[in-house]
Parts: C-alpha cells; sequence; structure tokens
C-alpha cells in the first residue's frame, strides 16, 4: 500500500488509473477498482475529477443483456493534440495526433540547408502556426517531440548530429524561449523503439528496434524505460566494429556495422556500379523479381552481417522482442527466416523477432506517443493503431 504525503498518492492513484482506462480502451469503474485494487471510493472521486477535466469520457453498452448496462470509462482522444517532429536532413516532417495517438495532419517541409538558425526558425515559424489551428480543444497542443538523427544527451542537448553538422546546440532551451508548450528532444531510434511498444508489442517490457535505412540505429526499452547509457549516447550500434580493418567509416573507425548491413550500404553499392542516380526501392524489386544474381547475392550478404550484429545484441541486452525496420526486408522473401537461421547460438536468447508494421514513421508517431505519455503522466501508454488511423499514415506517405 502507498503512503505519504496525501496529493503525492493522489497523482498516483489517478496515473494508475489513466493508465489503466487508455490500456483497456473502455472499462467500468467496478473493473477498474478491481485491476487497479484500490477502492470504489477512490475511484469514484478521481473519475469524477477527469471527467471534469474533460479527459475521459462515459459511454453506456447498448448491448448488455444481463442486469443494468455498465457504463464505461474510455480516454477522450478530443481533448487535446500531441505534435510530433522528425528533423531529418533535407526535411522536417509534422504529424499532429489526438491523445490516442491517431494522426489527424502531416505535412513535410523540404529545405536545403543545414544552418543551424535557419532551420530552428522553420520549426518555430511552423510550430506556431500549429499552435493557432489546433487550439479549438480544451487543451490544445499539450506537448511537442522532436526526433533528431543523432547523439542527443540525458538533459536534451544535442551533442551530434553528423549529416547536419551540428555539435553541442540546445534547440530544446532556443524553441522555449518563444514556444511556451512543454517540448522533449530524443532520439529517432529510441521514438521507433517506443512507437513499436506503444502502439504494437504490449506484452513487452523489454524491446530493442533496430532501424536500417541511412545507418544503423538502435532504439531500447527497458523496464519500460529508455536505456540510455551513463550521459544518453547509448544505442550507436551502427559504429560497433564487425570486420577488424575494414571499409572506412565516418566515425573515424573501419569496419563497422553499419557499413555492411544498412540499407545505405546496398544502395551506395548498386548506384555506383550500375550508375543509376537515385536510385529507388523500386528499381531493386525489380531486379529481386528478375532474379538479378548479383543484387540477391548483395542483399544475401546484408542479411549475414545483420545477423553477425543482431547476436551481438541479442548476447547483451536479452531483450523480450526485438523489431527490424527496413524496406528492403520487407521486400525480399523469408527474410527473417534466414536471419533467424543464423541465430541458433545456444545462449542467445529472445522471444520474438519481427519486422516493424509501423516503418518509416516509428520515430514520428512515437514523438507523438511521447507527448502524451507526458501530458497524461502515466509510466507507460498502450494505444492501438486503428484501420482510419493507419490510412492516415499511408496518406502521409504518399505525401
Amino acid at each position: 500500500m502507498v503512503t505519504g504525503d496525501a496529493a503525492y498518492i493522489k497523482k498516483i492513484n489517478r496515473s494508475l488509473i489513466i493508465r489503466e482506462i487508455v490500456k483497456e480502451g473502455m472499462i467500468s469503474r467496478a473493473d477498474l477498482s478491481k485491476v487497479t485494487d484500490l477502492t470504489r471510493a477512490t475511484i469514484s472521486a478521481q473519475v469524477a475529477d477527469l471527467l471534469e477535466d474533460g479527459l475521459i469520457i462515459e459511454t453506456q453498452l447498448e448491448h448488455y443483456t444481463v442486469g443494468r448496462k455498465p457504463i464505461m470509462l474510455s480516454l477522450n482522444g478530443l481533448a487535446g493534440y500531441a505534435l510530433g517532429i522528425d528533423l531529418d536532413y533535407g526535411h522536417i516532417s509534422f504529424t499532429i495526433s489526438n491523445l490516442l495517438g491517431h494522426p489527424v495532419a502531416s505535412s513535410t517541409i523540404e529545405m536545403d540547408t543545414t544552418d543551424y538558425l535557419v532551420i530552428q526558425t522553420i520549426l518555430s515559424d511552423q510550430i506556431q502556426t500549429y499552435l493557432s489551428e489546433y487550439n479549438d480543444t480544451r487543451y490544445g497542443i499539450v506537448g511537442i517531440v522532436i526526433a533528431i538523427h543523432g547523439l542527443v544527451g540525458k538533459d536534451e542537448t544535442i551533442h551530434y548530429v553528423p549529416r547536419l553538422h551540428w555539435s553541442d546546440v540546445d534547440l530544446k532551451g532556443d524553441l522555449e524561449k518563444v514556444i511556451h508548450v512543454p517540448i522533449h528532444i530524443e532520439n529517432n531510434a529510441n521514438l521507433s523503439a517506443f512507437a513499436e511498444r506503444v502502439f504494437v508489442h504490449h506484452e513487452t517490457d523489454n524491446l530493442l528496434c533496430a532501424t536500417l535505412y541511412s545507418g544503423i540505429g538502435l532504439g531500447m526499452m527497458m523496464n519500460n524505460e529508455f536505456f540510455r547509457g551513463h550521459d544518453g549516447y547509448a544505442g550507436e550500434a551502427g559504429h560497433m566494429i564487425v570486420v577488424p580493418g575494414g571499409k572506412p567509416c565516418n566515425c573515424g573507425n573501419k569496419g563497422c556495422w553499419e557499413k555492411y548491413s544498412s540499407e545505405s550500404s546496398v544502395f551506395e553499392y548498386l548506384s555506383e556500379t550500375r550508375k543509376i542516380k537515385p536510385l529507388r526501392y523500386e528499381q531493386i524489386q525489380k531486379w529481386l523479381n528478375e532474379g538479378d544474381e548479383e543484387v540477391c547475392e548483395i542483399v544475401e550478404q546484408f542479411l549475414y552481417y545483420l545477423a553477425i550484429g543482431l547476436n551481438n545484441m541479442i548476447n547483451m541486452y536479452n531483450p523480450d522482442v526485438l523489431v527490424l525496420d527496413s524496406e528492403l526486408l520487407r521486400m525480399y522473401p523469408n527474410s527473417l527466416e534466414k536471419i533467424r537461421e543464423q541465430l541458433q547460438s545456444s545462449i542467445s536468447h529472445y522471444r520474438q523477432l519481427s519486422l516493424s508494421t509501423i516503418g518509416r514513421e516509428s520515430s514520428i508517431l512515437g514523438a507523438c506517443g511521447l507527448a502524451i505519455k507526458n501530458f497524461l503522466d502515466v509510466p507507460i501508454l498502450n494505444l492501438s493503431r486503428t484501420e482510419e488511423s493507419i490510412n492516415n499514415e499511408s496518406a502521409v506517405n504518399q505525401f
């Protein structure tokens, strides 16, 4: 039983109740009391406050054949919005979601600059536009999370972004001087892992998500928290050496994992050898469909080195679920089975290896999810991706 300051206990109980309501989607007061082990009086008082605050709504079940129709409680997704931002080289993507994590609007701004002050101004202007447009609910935009493709410290200072050539910049602090809504900065791979946990893999507390696009990013959720390391820079698995003395990497080492098993390594080789720039996924898919021996061999090598790195990750972190985010893996027949065949060590333990069903939108959806989590002040979220929300994401991809 939790003891201590009454206000603190009330806050803990509120968080517990909100978490269960979100987790179940719809739940009655009686069932809330059972799953939280809180008294009915406590449940009634907390629910009354949440209803008054507009955070939850009541729904009476229409098709309940026995006894009195229960009144069900659910999160009010229309009470506010979350703003997720993916800041990448060449473009910035924005997604507005409701409090259930369902996207309601998205846009992308293309840019041909890496200048920090210019990009900061673009962000500030666009955020303020969204704040003005989405103030039609009780809470408006409740939080903003920005995904960064680089090193982010525990204090949310951006230590290094390779493709933007940024070092030690305080984007959070600079934006908060003019934006009066909570802003958080997080590594994009961490947010991809968070999205996988929040929207798909509700049954695990320990998850790794490897994104394989421009490099290799590793997002790590351990006991439903980000595993950050001492300064916050943990997860740079792409710079683990898998071929001593191998290909030179921009980090200064030779033989880094991402030089052999990121999609960019495959694209760079094929683009150079086949004199096709820019090389697109459709062309690689065409070669694979035609049974091009060289392309198939290159992808097999991609899988071989991917398995080497994954074996190391599994042995180091013993994850429950390991999610891979890669278009090449989705294109290549039986890619997961081929990887599993190379993960047969008797000391390697994991429960599930899967391909991401969210894909490239994972970091920005994770950003929205983290903003919602922070606003609701809950330890973790279990949100669902409805058919409508997935269609919205598809529309974003086409955009």
